[in-house]
């Protein structure tokens, strides 16, 4: 299986609900996404994918979350905007796009600081 892995970042602000202290006030982090697909053969050209394709793809992505009060956006209007949940949207939003080539998502990766993180792995 060969892996290709793209590493962007955002700022956005969010609060969470019902988990107690400072963190159900608004706040906000300076995250970094790591999306990694996957697939186990490589293409006529030798290669996977080519790395600008899934950077177009995640830029288009944190584009929509960037500089975003993130429980504003309509996918989180239900849904607590947690490093979790933030990964699994990223995650869903990739499949899409990925959708049209050979590779599949299989995971996302959000750093909320330089010292926690969430991993959402895909089916």
């Amino acid at each position: 299986m060969y892996e290709v892995t793209i590493i962007k970042s955002f700022s956005a602000a969010h609060m969470l609900a019902a988990i107690g202290g400072k963190c159900e006030e608004l706040h906000g982090h300076n995250f970094s996404v790591e999306v990694t697909v996957a697939a186990p053969d490589l293409n006529p050209s030798g290669i996977l994918i080519d790395f600008r394709d899934v950077k177009k793809w995640l830029q288009e992505i944190l584009d929509h979350l960037d500089h975003k009060h993130l429980n504003e956006l309509a996918f989180f209007n239900k849904t607590n905007p947690s490093s979790e949940n933030i990964a699994h949207y990223i995650y869903r939003e990739m499949k899409l796009k990925a959708g049209r080539t050979e590779v599949k998502v299989s995971r996302v990766k959000v750093w909320e600081s330089e010292n926690a993180a969430v991993t959402y792995i895909g089916d």
